[in-house]
């Protein structure tokens, strides 16, 4: 188990990730189809994979879902995009230390995975849904984001590898 220090630190860090998804997502989000995509979505999921890891990445994505979902600037299509890319995201950068396979884990997990886990949540909720519906949506969101924080992790990686060090 982690040090509480470390605990509240990621904690601390997780609440801020939340806060920059949920404000960001208000403000730089559009509608593809019956989903909303909101790149600012994956940049942090991409930033909070590699920094915090893949749980408390897919704390912070469910957290900011269920923030944007009550205060009506996101969909419930939030929930298995932005929580599978997220927790991909981690998951690979922990196991192979490349940021590059973050950036791969959340264009996967969030536009092609989440796509797929959409379908029958919109089928429920709206009797209709289709891969078509949500792929194109999904992946645009994802892409850009990922490509977004692909460039930040570059350009502040000798920071971000300190604090990764750190704990």
């Amino acid at each position: 188990m982690e040090p509480k220090q470390t605990q509240i630190k990621k904690l601390v860090l997780t609440a801020l990730f939340v806060a920059i998804a949920t404000y960001g997502g208000s403000l730089f989000s559009f509608p593809i189809g019956i989903a909303k995509c909101a790149p600012v979505q994956s940049l942090v999921n991409v930033l909070s994979g590699i920094i915090l890891g893949p749980w408390w990445a897919l704390g912070q994505a469910l957290t900011t879902s269920i923030l944007r979902n009550l205060l009506g600037t996101g969909t419930v299509f939030a929930f298995p995009g932005s929580m599978i890319g997220a927790f991909l995201a981690g998951w690979l950068y922990q196991k192979f230390k490349k940021p590059v396979l973050a950036v791969l884990g959340e264009v996967v997990g969030t536009g092609l995975v989440g796509a797929i886990v959409a379908v029958p949540l919109a089928m429920l909720l709206f009797g209709k849904g289709g891969l078509m519906l949500f792929i194109p949506s999904f992946s645009a969101s994802a892409v850009v984001g990922a490509a977004l924080a692909y460039v930040l992790v570059r350009a502040l990686w000798p920071v971000i590898s300190r604090e990764i060090e750190r704990g």
